[in-house]
């Protein structure tokens, strides 16, 4: 039980109430005894005094007997509990009422008397109670006066024995009872209902923790369980704490199932990393044992034609080790660009005259679109220039002979917007989603051998998206391919 944040409560507030119980029965008995003689002094406060003046109780210095056995009859007649002392100036007990063998002093201190003799005395006051050598009592005294000369005191203790001990003022207070026992069952009383409020506030708190037990045991991914009771919220700190833990659930959910598509993802690029590479190096090496075996021979021609496969095949293990290394370097907070303000068209020009060879090779055309005087943007040159490298190069690869390839250049709201468009076979619309992926590769040309890894696509994204730009495509088939972001003009600066 003590486990539970509730069973913990529950002890805490039964502490907390007995502690109350305790002191509230301390209190109550000693406030009570406290009033009890504050009462009985003021209602008999002038007791002595009216003694005195009935009788000589002292004449010539010595003990009136007829007087004082007068006045000790008169008292036991009135209220057995009265003790009187008859006290000489010096405060020593000259006579008393007391049963022989109960004195247990031979003097009472005198500074109480005095001060209960003041005018405006603040009661109770506590005199020496002489059954005692270490008690005290409330008491009535009053001088005794012999030709304005103090001849003694009468000192009368007030209520004798009776109300020594708490169990006798218990056992003699009809209402002290009564007023223990309501206190006693509203304690109770409050103890039940605390624990019914406790009950309510630590259910909450009991469904957060099953809840968070259940998302534990699910991996971390699966439903977390209670919703909202009939759609109430709390605004209050467990309600908060719900909504806090709520949120971080879905996030934690979100994470781990991104983890998981990491996985998945590496996984696959291990072994589309493992078929790129085994595919080359399969040729190559089939080619190179080929030519140490047979080299001396084979026709020049054919041993031209296997060495010229195997520098094919190495080439393009270097090519795909080459984007690798480029695609990891990118990918590392490492990779910042150095961003400087150039001529973009200047830029293109230069890439078109660049492929322009080759193009021609292939029976392709490269035409540029642009005006002249557009502003300078503000970017990486290098990484631009790769940017403008593969998207060429790929379309150079998939556009048939005849074909054309357009690069223009516009600029819009204060960026240069890019358009790279082929009239090649296109891009099927399953596929169109996926190429930017990295090792993806439309499915028709995964076996050829002159394809590249699916990575060049990947590292133009991954460029851009360090540039805060973002790159479209479009594709129809047979038609050819559009492949659209832009960049951002460098401030103050413009070709002219």
């Amino acid at each position: 039980m003590f486990r539970t944040l509730y069973g913990k409560l529950v002890a805490v507030l039964a502490g907390i109430f007995v502690l109350i119980g305790v002191l509230t029965l301390v209190l109550t008995f000693f406030t009570t005894r406290l009033y009890l003689a504050e009462v009985n002094q003021k209602l008999n406060r002038t007791l002595a005094g009216h003694l005195v003046s009935e009788e000589t109780l002292l004449k010539d210095g010595r003990i009136n007997p007829g007087a004082l056995k007068d006045v000790f009859h008169m008292l036991m007649v009135i209220n057995p509990a009265i003790e009187i002392y008859l006290l000489d100036p010096s405060g020593r007990i000259l006579a008393y009422s007391a049963p022989p063998g109960k004195v247990k002093r031979d003097r009472v201190a005198l500074g109480p008397v005095r001060q209960f003799l003041a005018q405006s005395p603040a009661l109770p006051i506590l005199g020496d109670d002489p059954r005692g050598t270490d008690r005290k009592k409330v008491f009535s005294a009053a001088p005794i006066m012999v030709d304005h000369k103090v001849e003694g005191y009468m000192y009368v203790i007030l209520g004798g024995e009776e109300f020594d001990t708490a169990t006798r003022i218990l056992e003699e207070s009809y209402i002290l009872k009564l007023g223990l026992w309501t206190v006693a069952a509203s304690l109770l009383f409050a103890f039940v209902v605390g624990l019914v409020l406790f009950r309510l506030i630590t259910r909450r708190l009991a469904r957060l923790a099953f809840e968070v037990d259940v998302f534990q045991k699910s991996d971390f991914s699966g439903e977390i369980g209670f919703a909202d009771t009939e759609g109430v919220r709390y605004d209050d700190e467990i309600g908060r704490l719900r909504g806090a833990f709520h949120r971080m659930a879905d996030r934690i959910k979100e994470q781990v199932g991104r983890l998981k598509d990491i996985d998945r993802f590496r996984r696959d690029m291990v072994a589309n990393v493992s078929h790129d590479f085994r595919t080359p190096l399969t040729s190559l090496q089939g080619y190179l044992d080929t030519l140490l075996l047979k080299g001396a021979i084979l026709p020049p021609k054919e041993r031209q034609h296997y060495i010229e496969i195997a520098a094919k095949q190495s080439r393009r293990l270097s090519t795909l080790v080459e984007e690798l290394f480029e695609l990891a370097k990118l990918d590392s907070q490492e990779a910042v660009p150095l961003k400087e303000a150039f001529s973009l068209e200047e830029l293109v020009s230069d890439i078109a005259l660049k492929f322009r060879l080759k193009a021609q090779e292939k029976g392709l055309r490269i035409e540029t679109d642009f005006n002249a005087g557009l502003p300078f943007v503000l970017a990486d040159v290098g990484m631009i220039e790769r940017v403008f490298e593969n998207l060429i190069g790929n379309a150079l690869e998939h556009t048939p002979e005849g074909g054309r390839i357009s690069l223009a250049l516009r600029h819009e709201n204060g960026r240069i917007s890019v358009r790279v468009q082929d009239t090649g076979r296109g891009i099927p619309p399953e596929e169109l989603p996926h190429i930017f992926l990295r090792f993806h590769r439309v499915e028709k040309d995964r076996s050829a051998d002159s394809g590249g890894a699916g990575l060049g696509l990947a590292i133009v994204k991954r460029i851009l998206e360090l540039h805060q730009s973002h790159i479209d495509a479009e594709s129809t088939l047979s038609m050819g391919t559009t492949f659209s972001f832009d960049l951002p003009v460098s401030p103050g600066r413009a070709e002219t």
